[in-house]
């Protein structure tokens, strides 16, 4: 019976981590101690901007680590981006204000926590700027990750035309 309520909690769990705005690949899988403990590498492609990847890592917990501490349903909010041109740069429809916009999001809780991969465009730089941080209902988290992808001198094409600099 044990085992049973064991496994119906982490396929719930399983369900929670894997929803997403973008797709993502796993490209890695770390193991970093006995008990099951992973760093996830995954891949994602920009939907709106053709030629660019962003490899995002984050920390996985595994099962004997879930039932050791008790906090079934939380993975930490630490992650790391980094994104470069994998390809010719094609810019669709992107938000150009200073919120920017969101390309990535995966549950790191069952209900709360959410790892988000915002893109925002720096106009004056020419740069497009990816933001990789935790977004929770309370309690936010201050870890984050930056990584930029230069644009100036780089045959980019945009598909509505490029947005003038003030």
């Amino acid at each position: 019976m044990r085992q049973l309520a064991s496994s119906g909690l982490a396929a719930i769990f399983a369900l929670g981590v894997t929803t997403s705005s973008a797709l993502a690949e796993k490209v890695g899988e770390i193991g970093v101690d006995w008990i099951g403990n992973d760093i996830m590498i995954e891949a994602i492609h920009d939907p709106q901007v053709e030629g660019v990847t962003c490899h995002v890592s984050y920390f996985d917990r595994g099962l004997i680590d879930r039932l050791q501490k008790g906090n079934w349903f939380e993975d930490p909010s630490n992650s790391s981006i980094a994104c470069r041109q994998t390809g010719p740069i094609i810019i669709g429809e992107i938000d150009l204000d200073q919120d920017g916009e969101e390309v990535f999001k995966q549950r790191q809780s069952l209900i709360w926590k959410v790892l988000v991969v915002k893109r925002i465009y720096d106009k004056a730089n020419d740069t497009l700027i990816y933001l990789a941080h935790s977004r929770q209902v309370q309690d936010g988290s201050a870890k984050m990750s930056i990584s930029t992808v230069p644009l100036y001198n780089q045959a980019v094409e945009w598909k509505s035309g490029k947005p003038a600099t003030k």
